[in-house]
């Protein structure tokens, strides 16, 4: 009976690191799950900023620059007048909701994400923020027609405007690149479609300049295509017509 009462605790003894371990065991595996969980709960969150982020930068520096350039090219042959203005309104407005969209994606870029500045779709974003806000104020101060630095003001303009719109073509393309390593998925598709608005966006800026000498053509205004004037008759051609004459 003695030996019954004292292999009793002893038995206890024994089991309890087994109870312990077990509950360790049991704590750490709880741990791994949650851990797990929060992790992709964190890549999801992250992958969802990525593409924010993404989507506001190529509505500034991919849809709304290059629009506005385009309604800018328009004005400039475009008369003093009530058009010319409304242009100019709506080239200003596009402008304005690109710095917008702009600043917005850039807090976003500070807030959440790793600024180490190590790559360069980082460091062409910081340069290209700053050029951004530059061009904005160049167009803020904008001297009136006929002023003596009205010539000055419009180089700078354009060459601000030409660095905008080729750094934000390229940091879209480095973006989309780092948005491919960051988040292990392909961003093949994202890139065709990107590079095909391009294209699209290229031949209209050229369409444009040839606009006027289409017209001049007859090919699209009017139905009969243009006659040559008197002058434009070669006169070879006048000394065939003249020798198919009866006499």
């Amino acid at each position: 009976m003695l030996y019954k009462q004292r292999s009793l605790p002893l038995a206890v003894l024994t089991q309890l690191p087994l109870v312990v371990c077990s509950s360790i065991v049991h704590i750490k595996t709880g741990n791994t799950h949650s851990s797990g969980k929060n992790k992709t709960q964190m890549t999801a969150k992250l992958s969802s900023e990525i593409a924010i982020h993404g989507f506001l930068l190529w509505a500034s520096m991919g849809f709304l620059v290059p629009v506005g350039i385009l309604v800018m090219r328009k004005s400039n042959r475009e008369e003093c007048g009530r058009r010319l203005k409304i242009l100019l309104y709506i080239h200003g407005v596009l402008q304005i909701l690109s710095v917008l969209l702009l600043t917005a994606g850039a807090i976003m870029s500070f807030i959440n994400f790793e600024n180490a500045f190590n790559n360069d779709h980082q460091r062409l974003g910081l340069a290209l923020y700053g050029l951004v806000w530059l061009q904005m104020l160049v167009g803020i101060i904008r001297p009136h027609r006929g002023s003596n630095a009205r010539s000055g003001w419009f180089f700078v303009h354009w060459l601000l405007g030409t660095a905008v719109s080729v750094l934000g073509i390229i940091n879209i393309y480095t973006g989309l690149q780092a948005y491919g390593k960051k988040t292990s998925r392909s961003a093949r598709i994202w890139t065709i479609l990107f590079t095909a608005e391009i294209c699209i966006i290229a031949l209209l800026y050229l369409f444009q300049e040839k606009w006027e000498y289409i017209q001049k053509q007859g090919v699209i205004l009017g139905n009969e295509p243009v006659q040559p004037t008197e002058q434009e008759i070669s006169p070879t051609h006048k000394q065939k017509e003249t020798a198919e004459e009866p006499c």
